[in-house]
C-alpha cells in the first residue's frame, strides 16, 4: 500500500494513430510493462457480435492485458463520446490508483478528447435529432452531410463522415444554436486527477496502405462475411453504418460482387485512416513514432521504452493548475 501511495497521481498513457497502425500491440506492450490494464478508445469496438470487422482484441490479446469497454454493449445501444466520458474516466482513476498507471487505447479522437480533456456541454432537440435521423432512413447520409458541410465544413474535414450519429448531432447542433458545431470547442480542458503522456504510432503511408489490405483480406479469411450476414437483422442500426459493414452488406444484397467489396473496403479504410492522423496530428503533446516495416519492432520497442520514461518521471508529481 505504500508504494501504492508514493505513485500518486498516476499516469495514463494514450496511444493513438491511425487504423492497422498497430495500437493494441503496443497498448498490451505498456500495459505489461507498467503492470497495468488497458481502457479501449474504439467507438465500434464496445459493441458486441462484431469482433472481427471492427478488430476487437483477440481472446488471446485480452489474457495478455486486461481490456476495458470492450463488445459490452448490443448493436442497438446508442453510444456516444459523453457516455463514454462517464464510462472510461472512472475506469482510468480507478486504475492508476491501483497501479499507478493505466492505458487508454484507440482510434475514435472524439473518445479520446473526452477522456482526457473532456467535452464541452452542447445544445439539444431530441425532436429535431428524430426527424434527422428519420430523414437518414429515408434519403442516405449524403443529404444531411452536404447540408452540415455548408454549416460547418472545418469540422466535416475532420469528421469520420462515415458515422450517422455523429453527423446527425452536429447537424442538430448547428441548426439549434446558429452557429457551428466546431464554435463550441472551447479548448477548455477538465480537470484530471492524473497525469498524460501520449504516443503515437506514424507507419509509412506506403506501409500503412499495405497494412490496411493485408488486414482486410485477414479479416475476411477469419469469417467476416459470416459475421456480417448475422448482423443483418441489425443493419439499419448506428453501429453498424461504418465502413467494412456497408460495403459487404451491399455485397449480400447481390449489389457488389465481393471482391469488388473488399477492394472498396480498403480504399475507404484508407480514406478512414486519413481523416484520423490529421485529427491526431493537431495534439502538440503526442510523440510520434514513425516506422517503415523493416525497422518496426525496433520503433516499437522505442515506443514501450519512452512511455516508461516518461511514467517513471510524472509518477507522484504534482498536477499541472
Amino acid at each position: 500500500m505504500a508504494r501504492r501511495e508514493a505513485l500518486q497521481p498516476g499516469v495514463v498513457v494514450s496511444v493513438v494513430g491511425p487504423t492497422a497502425s498497430g495500437k493494441t500491440e503496443l497498448a498490451i506492450a505498456l500495459a505489461k510493462a507498467l503492470g497495468t490494464e488497458i481502457v479501449n478508445a474504439d467507438a465500434r469496438q464496445v459493441f458486441r457480435g462484431m469482433p472481427i470487422g471492427t478488430a476487437q482484441p483477440t481472446a488471446e490479446e485480452r489474457s495478455a492485458a486486461p481490456h476495458h469497454l470492450v463488445d459490452f454493449l448490443d448493436p442497438t445501444e446508442l453510444y456516444s463520446a459523453g457516455t463514454f466520458e462517464e464510462d472510461a474516466v472512472p475506469l482510468l482513476s480507478n486504475l492508476c490508483t491501483a497501479h499507478g498507471s493505466a492505458i487508454l487505447a484507440g482510434g475514435s479522437g472524439m473518445y479520446i478528447k473526452a477522456a482526457l480533456q473532456g467535452l464541452d456541454s452542447l445544445p439539444a432537440d431530441t425532436s429535431l435529432r428524430a426527424q434527422l435521423n428519420d430523414q437518414v432512413k429515408r434519403e442516405g447520409l449524403a443529404p444531411l452531410l452536404a447540408r452540415l458541410n455548408k454549416l460547418d465544413p472545418g469540422h466535416v474535414a475532420v469528421m469520420d463522415t462515415s458515422n450517422p450519429q455523429r453527423v446527425v448531432r452536429a447537424l442538430e447542433v448547428c441548426i439549434v444554436s446558429g452557429r457551428p458545431f466546431s464554435s463550441f470547442h472551447s479548448g477548455v480542458v477538465k480537470h484530471r486527477p492524473w497525469h498524460v503522456v501520449s504516443v503515437g504510432l506514424d507507419p509509412d503511408r506506403a506501409e500503412l496502405r499495405e497494412r490496411i489490405a493485408h488486414r482486410a483480406r485477414v479479416m475476411m479469411d477469419a469469417g467476416w462475411i459470416d459475421e456480417t450476414r448475422a448482423l443483418l437483422p441489425q443493419r439499419d442500426t448506428n453501429a453498424l453504418n461504418t465502413v467494412g459493414y456497408k460495403e459487404l452488406f451491399q455485397h449480400l444484397d447481390g449489389t457488389l460482387s465481393l471482391e469488388e467489396a473488399v477492394e472498396l473496403v480498403i480504399t475507404r479504410t484508407r480514406q478512414f485512416a486519413k481523416r484520423q492522423m490529421t485529427w491526431f496530428k493537431k495534439d502538440p503533446k503526442t510523440t510520434w513514432f514513425s516506422y517503415e516495416s523493416k525497422d518496426r519492432a525496433g520503433v516499437m520497442s522505442a515506443a514501450v521504452a519512452h512511455a516508461e520514461r516518461e511514467v517513471k518521471r510524472l509518477q507522484g508529481t504534482p498536477l499541472p493548475r
